[in-house]
């Protein structure tokens, strides 16, 4: 049976212990690990395996749903970043594709007329994931870019399978941007962004709206997946992922994707639509531990081939979930750094 302790306890145990001189972390986790393909594991993130090892931490995926998402909503926050200060933030619902959705506004402080914008679409496998569950995350993108972000809470499956999470994402993005200045937001200086499955939503929403009056200005796609398939070679390569291997793939796919032969449409794999021409630039964040790592190479260089401006940066040593580490692993850290930097970037001088 796991262990389970107050929150801030396991914050704070597993926080010091990841601080420690690289020299006194390596002698305590033993030799390094390598990929199959010679990568080198994070010691951190070593680290933080044999920490989840130690205390019998299991995975939330599998099993009942509705504990799943309750388990990830109560980690989550164990090892993200500090909430951002002087960011505020309200609830509200937003028009969905088939009824309305609940989100999450947040708005940096010092904000004055028009902003831009990022409209947020949260990981985890389009079954589990929330506001909770990302609210660090966003806060910290709207904070330090200066964005107001609109984090929106799309169907999840089992209970709504695909297509419907793809089907909000646009509906809720072309709402936002014809509602943008009644938020706050510049609407001519919009980025669409998320994690895992937030990702996917994120570049299948580019492209449905690329070539609308009113669309997103650049993307954000952190360890996105754009193909359902799993055909790539690191789904082979990291079977046994901790935060996402083939069971965990298995189990999301299963709930959300109960007609296998809909893998290849575009509207669920990204990858394979047939024209990428003409979409926003492009942040691709990857990680090289991660099953999704060639599909999300794969998507940026074909977003390049087709003229689009593109930064692919794989994180070498990570798995795919630690943008949400931010609190204990440093490259998490600079892995928001780094998008708040290019949002920042993107969105200057196109705002009012």
């Amino acid at each position: 049976m796991p262990l389970r302790f107050p929150r801030s306890i396991e914050r704070a145990v597993a926080r010091s212990i990841l601080s420690l001189p690289p020299p006194v972390l390596r002698r305590a986790v033993g030799a390094e690990v390598r990929s199959p393909d010679g990568l080198r594991l994070d010691l951190q993130l070593q680290a933080l395996l044999r920490l989840i090892e130690a205390f019998n931490v299991p995975p939330f995926t599998g099993g009942d749903v509705a504990q799943a998402r309750r388990e990830l909503d109560r980690t989550a926050p164990t090892l993200d970043l500090d909430p951002e200060p002087g960011v505020a933030a309200y609830d509200r619902t937003i028009p969905g594709a088939d009824g309305p959705l609940r989100a999450r506004v947040y708005t940096p402080a010092g904000a004055r007329g028009l902003s831009p914008g990022l409209v947020f679409f949260h990981g985890g496998g389009w079954v589990v994931g929330s506001l909770d569950s990302h609210d660090r995350v966003v806060r910290a993108l709207a904070g330090r870019a200066g964005a107001v972000a609109v984090s929106v809470d799309y169907r999840l499956a089992p209970e709504h399978p695909f297509p419907a999470a793809p089907r909000d994402a646009i509906a809720a993005t072309r709402w936002i941007l014809a509602s943008a200045a009644a938020l706050g937001i510049d609407a001519s200086a919009v980025a669409v962004g998320g994690d895992s499955a937030g990702g996917n939503l994120s570049a299948v929403v580019s492209q449905a709206l690329r070539g609308e009056r009113l669309r997103p200005a650049f993307q954000l796609l952190v360890y996105p997946g754009t193909d359902l398939t799993r055909s790539l070679p690191s789904h082979a390569l990291f079977p046994d992922s901790y935060f996402l291997g083939k069971e965990a793939g298995d189990w999301y796919l299963g709930l959300y994707l109960p007609d296998a032969s809909a893998a290849r449409d575009p509207l669920g794999s990204p990858l394979f639509a047939s024209d990428l021409s003409g979409l926003a630039p492009a942040l691709v964040i990857t990680a090289g531990f991660d099953p999704l790592r060639d599909e999300g190479r794969a998507y940026a260089e074909k977003m390049r081939a087709a003229g689009t401006e593109v930064e692919q940066v794989c994180f070498e040593g990570q798995m795919h979930g630690f943008l949400m580490l931010g609190g204990a692993i440093d490259d998490a850290a600079r892995a928001v750094d780094l998008a708040v930097d290019r949002l920042r970037r993107a969105l200057r001088g196109r705002a009012a």
